[in-house]
């Protein structure tokens, strides 16, 4: 069967190319990818090449497929997992692997398999460490989503906090406690603020910052002080380009400080000011992975001592983080749909990618059989004036509050113009 991916082969080397698959092994399965939604590490994977730690040294002539936050269609399945997984059954994946300890990964490291395809190979790894899921849904983009949202459910169980004078690390953030998302109105942290607002395990007071003021008026729009509040969460938004505001968000802690402090960008000002607000025995969970392997910040360790903060940092979830999020979505608790701002087509996902940072917006969603090129939600109706598709789509998106939608998806899988 031919396949049509994005490859890496070095450093900004991407490059979208049809090939034939090989027929699977008995302990493989073939699978047609449907959506990917893109990420910031496919974006430092294509500009590190194989200097990136997933990347494999010899990509330059074995190129491996980019994107690992996809969800599709099982096709076919090898002898092995027969009495698992079906053809037409629908699937979910968890990127991490961590198979012997490995740090291989679909979208980083294998010549057949990752999400900007049109179909793949999923090695035998992958159902080995029980991370293909099968997804009992067919709006693809929210499995898509759902590898993401595993991040932040990750992250938000990776906090912990100690209790003096006992050797025991107590895990996640406080419940009831008090919380900072720092540089937090971004895609992921979007994520964050809806995951913090509906999981069991909420603080009672929320403050999010930024220094952008649309995406924080965005932000303020989709997660309403009053709604957070029905679930017992009092909910603050800060500019904090305007450094006062750091005394006004300490405050609202009687100068305690804060329990948890999320920080999504990896800046050095952004990490010194989540320290800063750290109250005894806070936590700073280190978010956003930086390309720069020399990246540091300073840190106050009279107060590690003395008030007994710490930090953590995490990278990806696990099976059990997908599984929370996807279930999570299925029952309507959270709703990621706002991270989405863009849709393309796979002919667009190169470009896209190698252009991630200066892309406003959120998160930018690729439909692999589709030829389209990237498209703000908010200019479908501008294009829609020349463009019938992007007027009914402009539709839809307008009578789901602005955002993306199983009607929109399946309108557009039905309408596009597939890829060539």
């Amino acid at each position: 069967m031919k396949t049509k991916a994005v490859r890496i082969y070095g450093k900004k080397d991407l490059r979208l190319e049809e090939f034939e698959l090989p027929a699977i092994k008995d302990d493989e399965i073939l699978a047609k990818v449907v959506s990917d939604s893109l990420c910031m590490s496919s974006y430092k994977a294509a500009v590190q090449g194989s200097d990136h730690k997933r990347v494999p040294d010899d990509a330059a002539t074995n190129p491996t497929i980019l994107g690992h936050e996809f969800c599709g269609t099982i096709v076919d399945v090898g002898s092995k997992w027969k009495d698992k997984f079906a053809a037409g059954e629908n699937f979910s994946i968890q990127p991490a692997f961590n198979y012997k300890g490995s740090q291989n990964a679909p979208g980083y490291s294998y010549p057949l398999a990752g999400g900007d395809a049109t179909y793949i190979v999923i090695p035998n790894e992958a159902m080995e460490m029980d991370c293909l899921l099968k997804y009992d849904s067919d709006v693809f983009f929210y499995g898509s989503l759902a590898e993401p949202m595993s991040c932040i459910v990750g992250t938000f169980h990776a906090f912990y906090h100690t209790r003096q004078g006992e050797y025991v690390h107590d895990m996640g953030i406080v419940e009831g406690g008090t919380m900072a998302i720092l540089a937090g109105v971004g895609p992921m942290g979007l994520g964050s603020i809806d995951y913090a607002l509906n999981c069991e395990r909420r603080p009672r007071l929320l403050v999010v910052t930024d220094i952008d003021e649309e995406r924080l008026a965005r932000a303020a729009k989709i997660y309403t002080v009053e709604d957070a509040a029905k679930n017992g969460v009092e909910l603050h938004y800060y500019n904090t380009s305007d450094p006062s505001k750091l005394d006004e968000i300490m405050a609202l802690t009687d100068g305690e400080g804060y329990n948890d402090v999320l920080v999504m960008a990896p800046v050095k000002p952004v990490i010194e000011q989540g320290d800063s607000l750290l109250g005894k025995d806070g936590c700073l969970n280190f978010f956003a992975g930086p390309s720069d392997q020399n990246f540091s910040a300073s840190l106050n360790f009279y107060n590690v001592h003395y008030s007994f903060t710490h930090i953590v940092g995490t990278s990806g979830g696990n099976n059990n983080d997908m599984r929370e999020s996807l279930d999570m979505m299925a029952n309507g608790i959270i709703k990621p749909t706002s991270m989405i701002t863009h849709i393309g087509g796979l002919d667009s996902a190169i470009e896209a990618t190698l252009n991630l940072p200066n892309i406003p917006g959120g998160k930018k969603l690729i439909y692999t059989h589709i030829s389209m090129p990237l498209v703000a939600i908010d200019d479908f109706e501008a294009l829609g004036k020349d463009d019938a598709m992007y007027s009914e789509l402009a539709k839809i998106t307008k009578a789901n509050g602005g955002f993306w939608s199983a009607e929109a998806e399946k309108y557009l899988l039905a309408t596009a113009k597939p890829i060539s």
